[in-house]
């Protein structure tokens, strides 16, 4: 992808946005041959482990595999549908889990919440450093917790693809197209009721 092409994905939004928020996307194709480096990678992390929590409660797990690794192949080989095309691209996996369940089994009703936070925290910070990152919830959630020794109080609810854009071109069809479709979104009044 030019970089034309990439300045063109700018979301266009109806009021200012963090350049990090408007230039972030999805993409499908990563750059099999760069890998991320252990302070790039660690930031992401620290942003996740950073982010807002229910009482502190921080009820998120991340699995962070990185692509030539077992734990890598293992999470390929259990994702679905058009993922299993495309993930393997990516310099890093991470499955996310929320821990659903507390150690006395009391249920943690924002665990979820709280994970989705962290993750997209972690996107933010990422795109910030020049990676791109593409989540999932196309995977075998039970594979993963079996393979990973995941106990039944925490939930693999994601996995997110992290690195460096790759070429397009690479990705069969449909998603070729997809990759260069334009970015669209409902409009502001349509999911926000505004008063006053």
């Amino acid at each position: 992808m030019s970089i034309a092409e990439a300045t063109a994905r700018v979301a266009e939004t109806s009021a200012p946005l963090l350049p990090a928020l408007a230039e972030r996307w999805s993409p499908r194709a990563f750059d099999p041959s760069i890998g991320i480096d252990d302070i790039t990678l660690r930031s992401a992390l620290e942003a996740a482990r950073w982010s807002p929590s229910a009482a502190n409660t921080q009820p998120w797990r991340f699995i962070v595999a990185r692509r030539g690794t077992e734990a890598f192949d293992t999470i390929v080989a259990n994702l679905a549908g058009f993922n299993t095309v495309w993930a393997g691209s990516a310099a890093v996996l991470i499955v996310a889990a929320a821990e659903v369940v507390d150690e006395e089994g009391k249920e943690r009703r924002w665990a979820t919440y709280d994970l989705g936070q962290a993750v997209a925290h972690l996107t933010i910070q990422a795109h910030h450093d020049g990676l791109h990152a593409h989540q999932m919830g196309g995977f075998d959630a039970e594979a993963l917790r079996e393979a990973f020794q995941l106990g039944e109080r925490f939930e693999p609810v994601s996995v997110t693809a992290l690195g460096v854009l790759g070429d397009a071109e690479t990705l069969p069809e449909p998603l070729r197209t997809r990759e260069s479709a334009p970015r669209t979104r409902r409009p502001l009044d349509e999911i926000a009721e505004l008063h006053g």
